[in-house]
C-alpha cells in the first residue's frame, strides 16, 4: 500500500469525526478494561510463592523456639 493510498484511507476514516468536536473517543481500539494485566497463571505463582514463604518463616520461627 502506498503513502498516497494510506493517507486516503485514514482521511476516510476520520473524516466522520470532524463534526464530533470535543465528543471523539481518544483511540479507536476496543479496549476491554475487565482484563487484568496479569494473567491468572502469574497470579497464581505469586500467591503460592508468598503463602508458600509465610507458612515457612512460621514453621521455622517455632522450631527455633523450641
Amino acid at each position: 500500500m502506498s503513502a498516497v493510498q494510506r493517507m486516503k484511507v485514514a482521511n476516510e476514516k476520520h473524516s466522520k469525526t470532524i463534526t464530533q468536536r470535543g465528543h471523539v473517543q481518544k483511540t479507536t481500539r476496543v479496549v476491554n478494561e475487565e482484563k487484568s494485566p496479569v494473567g491468572p497463571w502469574l497470579l497464581a505463582l505469586f500467591v503460592f510463592v508468598v503463602c508458600g514463604s509465610a507458612i515457612f518463616q512460621i514453621i521455622q520461627s517455632i522450631r527455633q523456639g523450641m
